[in-house]
């Protein structure tokens, strides 16, 4: 794919994923947590060329990506989902196999890759951030990429994803995105799908795993009673979690990274047969 295309598909993911309702999470039903979609939407055009940039490796483009973000939205709105779409990117070259290219893309992470992405992380100070004696984003890295991730694995969903080889991307959220037409519908399910199957990470640094593991049993009651309700019915049950996570200042920020990085793979993917 080219460059341009690969920013289009960023940015349609972005998109995508803020029109869908989301609960505790931003989207336009409804602000939260002190932001705005159209500071989302700016981050997104602002880092979809960075994302896309094939000249520069995977550290480059997150650092890079990031920094664009953080200027146009003056906040951080989308480190999660840079880390997570920028190997994507870097992975959807033509022919064979996203995911097998995705590896490939992981295993080849090194040092500098580390020390690039530790410098954006640092910028973009997202919440709960805390320190890790072997591999602590605020001092230089001494490893690569992909083993810093490793070290975090257990405790952090976006780190998983690399040393899984997105597993949970693929197996969960591009199967229930793969089918045109990408309708809102579909978002919230993949959504609510992975806020019921896993305990939010941005939840569980700030408040603990105690709390991240509720909300998750909560979704999952959600999710089982909304598929049974009508549209307007399933909307307005969406509506009160939504203002029920954000009045305790709940934000599943982690599963709506996943949920932006399943809909990009889904559409690398389309463009990839379609091409």
């Amino acid at each position: 794919m080219l460059p341009a295309e690969i920013a289009r598909a960023f940015e349609a993911a972005c998109r995508a994923e803020l029109s869908a309702l989301k609960p505790g999470n931003v989207h336009i039903f409804a602000a939260g947590h002190g932001m705005e979609v159209a500071q989302f939407e700016r981050a997104a055009a602002a880092a979809a060329p960075a994302i896309a940039r094939a000249d520069l490796k995977v550290g480059a483009r997150i650092e890079a990506a990031v920094e664009a973000s953080l200027a146009a939205a003056g906040c951080n709105t989308n480190l999660g989902i840079i880390l997570l779409c920028v190997p994507l990117a870097a992975a959807a070259w033509p022919g064979g196999d996203l995911k097998a290219h995705l590896v490939a893309v992981l295993d080849g992470l090194d040092v500098a890759d580390a020390q690039a992405a530790f410098r954006a992380i640092v910028a973009a100070a997202p919440g709960g951030l805390g320190a890790v004696p072997d591999a602590d984003v605020r001092a230089s890295a001494t490893i690569t990429l992909k083993a810093a991730m490793a070290m975090a694995a257990g405790r952090d969903s976006i780190s998983r994803q690399y040393v899984t080889g997105f597993e949970d991307i693929f197996s969960l959220g591009v199967p229930l995105l793969r089918a045109a037409p990408l309708d809102r519908a579909r978002v919230e399910t993949a959504y609510l799908a992975f806020l019921a199957a896993f305990p939010d990470s941005h939840i569980a640094r700030k408040f603990g795993i105690a709390t991240a593991e509720a909300v998750r049993a909560q979704a999952q009651a959600v999710r089982d009673e909304v598929e049974r309700l009508d549209p307007a019915t399933r909307q307005a049950r969406l509506l009160a979690f939504d203002r029920d996570l954000k009045a305790r200042g709940l934000n599943p920020g982690t599963n709506a990274d996943l949920t932006v990085a399943s809909i990009f793979a889904a559409l690398l993917e389309q463009a990839r047969v379609a091409g």
